[in-house]
This record gives C-alpha cells, sequence and structure tokens, in this order.
C-alpha cells in the first residue's frame, strides 16, 4: 500500500513527490511520458530556470526523487482507478494494479491544434501559445495571431500592446466578434485577415502563413491558442466535477470533490479564477500545495484527533 500514487511525471507530479517523499511517505510516480510542453525548447518566469529545456528540469527532477528511497517513478499509464480512500486500486497499462491511500491528479491537459498544415511542426518551435512564456522573445519582429474568435482578437491587441507595432489577426475565416472589439483592433492598426489560413511553413523567426488567396504573410512568429482537454480521463471516472472548460474543481488545499482526490498543475484550477494558469512554475507551486496538504491529512487521520472548530 502507497501513501499517495501520482498520475504524471511532469512538474506537478514531481514537486509533490520530492514534498511527500522528504516526509518519508511512500510514492508512486506513475508517468506515462507525454507532456503539454514537449514541443518547447525553452520554458520561461521559472526563477534561476528562465530559459531551461523542460526536458532538462524533469530529469534532474527525477535525480533529485532518486535520494529519496521512499519514492519510485515508473514509466506506465494509469488506465482505471477504483476504490475509495484509503484504498485506492490502480491498474497500470502495463498489467499490475497498485493500492493506495490517497491520489494525485497531475495528469495535465493536451492541446488540440487546429488542422492547418504546419501548425503542429511548428507548434513550440515558431508557433506559440502563450505570450507570458513566449513573448519576451518575440518582441519587435512582425507577428500573427492565429483564429478568429474572442481569445484570439483579445490576443492580437495583447501581443500589440506589448510586443510589436506590426501585429496581422489570421482569422481563418469570418472574424466572429462584436463591432466593439473590432473598432478596437482598427484603433491598435491591427490587420484583420479572413481568408482561410492553409498551410504555415517557413522556419523558426521567419515564418510564412499562407492563405487560400491572397499574398502570403512573412512573419517573425505566429501565437495561437488552442483548444485544450483534459489528457486524461480518470477525474471524470472518479466523480470529480469538473468545470466547465474542462479543468477539476479543487479547493485551496487542491482538494477534489472526491473525497481522498487531489488534484494539480493544469489539471484542475479553482472554480474563483476565470481559467487555468499553464505555467511550469505554477505547476509545480501547486504540486507543492497538493503535497503539503495531503500530508496533513494523512497524519491526522492516523492520529484520530479532532480538529477544534
Amino acid at each position: 500500500m502507497f501513501d499517495v500514487i501520482v498520475v504524471g511525471g511532469g512538474p506537478a507530479g514531481l514537486n509533490a513527490a520530492l514534498t511527500l517523499g522528504r516526509q518519508r511517505r511512500r510514492v508512486l510516480v506513475v508517468d506515462s511520458g507525454t507532456y503539454r510542453n514537449e514541443p518547447a525548447e525553452e520554458m520561461h518566469m521559472f526563477l534561476s530556470r528562465d530559459g531551461f529545456p523542460p526536458a532538462e528540469l524533469r530529469r534532474l527532477g527525477r535525480q533529485e526523487l532518486a535520494n529519496y528511497p521512499t519514492v519510485e517513478i515508473r514509466e506506465d499509464l494509469v488506465v482505471a482507478v477504483t476504490g475509495t480512500a484509503d484504498d485506492f486500486a490502480v491498474e497500470l497499462a502495463g498489467g499490475s494494479t497498485e493500492r493506495a491511500r490517497r491520489l494525485l491528479l497531475a495528469s495535465g491537459q493536451a492541446d488540440v491544434l487546429p488542422e492547418v498544415d504546419g501548425v503542429a511542426e511548428r507548434f513550440g518551435r515558431g508557433v506559440y501559445h502563450c505570450p507570458f512564456c513566449h513573448g519576451f522573445e518575440t518582441a519587435g519582429k512582425p507577428l500573427a495571431v492565429l483564429g478568429g474568435d474572442f481569445s484570439h482578437a483579445m490576443l492580437a491587441l495583447y501581443v500589440a500592446d506589448r510586443f510589436s507595432d506590426d501585429v496581422v489577426l489570421c482569422a481563418n475565416g469570418p472574424l466572429e466578434v462584436s463591432e466593439e472589439l473590432r473598432a478596437a483592433l482598427s484603433d491598435r492598426k491591427i490587420e484583420v485577415r479572413e481568408e482561410p489560413v492553409t498551410r504555415v511553413g517557413g522556419v523558426q523567426n521567419a515564418l510564412i502563413v499562407h492563405f487560400a488567396d491572397g499574398t502570403p504573410l512573412e512573419r517573425g512568429a505566429v501565437f495561437h491558442r488552442p483548444v485544450s482537454r483534459q489528457r486524461s480521463d480518470l477525474a471524470a471516472s472518479l466523480g470529480c466535477e469538473l468545470l466547465p472548460d474542462g479543468c477539476v474543481r479543487v479547493n485551496a488545499m487542491q482538494q477534489t470533490t472526491v473525497a481522498g482526490v487531489y488534484a494539480a498543475g493544469d489539471t484542475a484550477r479553482l472554480a474563483e479564477l476565470v481559467g487555468p494558469t499553464p505555467f511550469v512554475i505554477t505547476a509545480a507551486a501547486d504540486g507543492a500545495k497538493a503535497a503539503i496538504w495531503l500530508e496533513q491529512d494523512l497524519f491526522r487521520s492516523s492520529v484520530n484527533v479532532p480538529i477544534p472548530g
């Protein structure tokens, strides 16, 4: 019986395992080997690791966890979970079933990219999802935003405000926004192109956006905010409440609505937030928070002393 099984070996899961390992909890981290930021060559906004490769952060995290004998990392995939708090049964694709007193879901989100040729191959390498993560490196370059809804129009306004005075919104079809938002784009001199986008070509820092008709557009970078979904359906199968955007609902202690099940990273968010914060540093922080409250949960349940009201 493990104290905690952590589903996911990204920054949230690894940092949770580190925190719990330091409290000598028996922890199993199940890592599928698939990560949302795998295409990215650099991560940012992580103090002391700004510009660091995400894969190197994971490697160093695993190396640090090797110092804690009660922590095990297993490369496998969780396919099903049954049971309740203090006795969860976790079925792995490799054929084994492991038991744990508590669960931490940290499998993250997966991006669903548009069906535009060349976007997937350049995602994280010229086509970027987040101006917080990649905007600074694109400053002063001619930029494009790919998408024709409210969020992409607002993204175009943002990158024009922060990083470039040459921004084109490639709506990939009719721009579906209010007249007020169209006026805001016009006021910022953001050109809108509504021709269907057929392909994004070129190389990093020198991309070319091709349209069904019209002149191709040369850009230093393209921003696109893809739709995301849960990488795993475990939370739903356990009966955890999901928010309208698909994130797992948690409280301030990273607890889900199912007893004994916690969630961290971009898998989950507080209902009070308008959306997830899909950054490496916030995922790692969520993992630490979840582990701290998990530890207190496990400890208090073992001593069976009522907590004063």
